[in-house]
């Protein structure tokens, strides 16, 4: 009786953690729902006075209403755990997008992503080093830039930190600079998308490829229509699958210079830095594929990823901060600033000329 009303502290320890992410997860819910109130909100009155009004998506608003509380009103740290947790919902999102997709879709929108991410991944690394040594930043500091940049902006920062053995203070400021980049991706990639005529697909395409976060490509992509949004996390998606081998190349490069530990077993360096969502993605599509999933699951499943999409664009403007962006000094910034034109112009480019014969 006795040892059964003994609580063991790991047991303790994860109820803690759990209750300590209730507050974070119901400001999320707040700000996401609020998002859509706004959007349907507008589009009734819009509807019901005839009055010409752009279909403005949930997203920007959640995304918007997010940086204003972070920003002017302030969250306080009870909130910190659980807003953190929108990483894992823009994962969790992703896989059950899975279902939207036969694999026979995957397969081709992918190897089209992979070329074009080969031919752009190159280029951009080399620009971003000419860059980093124009505006004299550390080594390390410009190889964290050129990697979040080119492949999966944050996520690919922190993968890479330890592999390179580079400086806190390096890291940092390379994801402060990649955030402030994504936020702004969010505003100026659909205006540029509609004032081109591009189509769903080209943009969506277009948005995976050059928008370096993996949420704000997502973002990015819904900002534009529904129909772009599903393409851009199938771009992006391919494009995160490279993270592990850029990753592993960069560690060679400066463990050789012995700046970096050695890499022992590269499989399992590779396997350790792979995103383990993608897998998932690639498992729903497939189940989808071989009609697995009745219709109505299929619904579900597809309900349930718009449900967890709205958790992370509430996240994404809850986790900007500005006034700390601003601290993190201009030259990193504007390195990826210029490297971030550079690679949306390259993968503008290269969409339009391989849209003869890609049907985009």
């Amino acid at each position: 009786m006795a040892t059964a009303a003994i609580a063991t502290p790991g047991a303790t320890s994860f109820g803690q953690r759990a209750i300590a992410l209730i507050p974070g997860l119901l400001l999320l819910g707040a700000v996401g729902y609020a998002g859509k109130f706004i959007e349907l909100s507008i589009n009734a009155y819009a509807k019901s006075h005839h009055i010409a009004f752009p279909d403005i998506e949930f997203v920007l608003w959640a995304i918007v209403i997010g940086l204003i509380l972070a920003n002017i009103v302030g969250v306080p740290r009870i909130f910190a755990p659980g807003v953190a947790t929108y990483e894992f919902w823009l994962k969790a999102g992703i896989v059950l997008l899975g279902s939207r997709f036969l694999l026979g879709d995957v397969l081709h929108l992918g190897g089209i992503s992979l070329l074009l991410v080969a031919i752009a991944l190159s280029l951009s690394l080399a620009f971003m080093h000419l860059l980093g040594r124009a505006f004299k930043l550390k080594p390390k500091l410009t190889s964290l830039l050129a990697i979040g940049s080119s492949i999966c902006g944050v996520s690919a920062i922190i993968a890479a930190k330890p592999s390179i053995d580079a400086d806190d203070e390096d890291a940092s400021y390379a994801i402060a600079a990649i955030l402030a980049l994504g936020a702004i991706s969010l505003f100026t990639f659909p205006l540029i998308g509609h004032a081109l005529h591009m189509s769903d697909k080209a943009y969506g395409l277009w948005a995976g490829l050059a928008v370096d976060n993996t949420a704000e490509a997502t973002a990015a992509g819904a900002l534009y229509s529904d129909a772009a949004g599903k393409v851009a996390v199938l771009a992006k998606t391919s494009r995160n699958a490279l993270i592990g081998f850029v990753v592993l190349g960069y560690a060679l490069y400066w463990s050789s210079r012995g700046q970096a530990a050695q890499i022992g077993n590269k499989a399992a360096f590779l396997w350790n830095k792979f995103p383990k969502f993608i897998l998932g993605f690639l498992l729903i599509s497939l189940l989808a594929t071989l009609g697995f999933f009745a219709k109505p699951q299929l619904a579900s499943l597809a309900n349930l990823s718009r449900w967890a999409f709205l958790l992370t664009f509430a996240g994404v403007g809850l986790r900007t901060n500005l006034r700390e962006l601003g601290r993190q000094g201009w030259r990193p910034f504007a390195v990826g600033a210029i490297g971030e034109a550079f690679i949306a112009l390259l993968t503008l480019g290269l969409i339009y000329g391989a849209d003869h014969f890609l049907t985009l």
